[in-house]
């Protein structure tokens, strides 16, 4: 029996991420970068999806904006 409570995992794919986020493709990279001076450890992982491919787990993606804007809710 499947639970029907279960949210579907929706995997964007880097184009829809930049769309999303309004960022570039090389920004999301830098913040992914522990090395790069713009790196952000909140921002969400990427998931290997065989090859070189890669995806990002929509929910999370909509968590880090919605941080985004709430931080700079407060600071305002």
């Amino acid at each position: 029996m499947l639970n029907q409570t279960k949210e579907t995992v929706r995997i964007l794919r880097m184009r829809k991420v930049t769309e999303k986020t309004g960022l570039g493709r090389s920004a999301i990279y830098d913040r992914m970068n522990p090395h790069s001076p713009r790196y952000d450890p909140t921002f969400p992982k990427s998931v290997s999806l065989g090859g070189r491919s890669v995806g990002f787990v929509e929910a999370e993606v909509d968590a880090w904006l919605t941080a985004r804007i709430s931080q700079r809710r407060k600071t305002a």
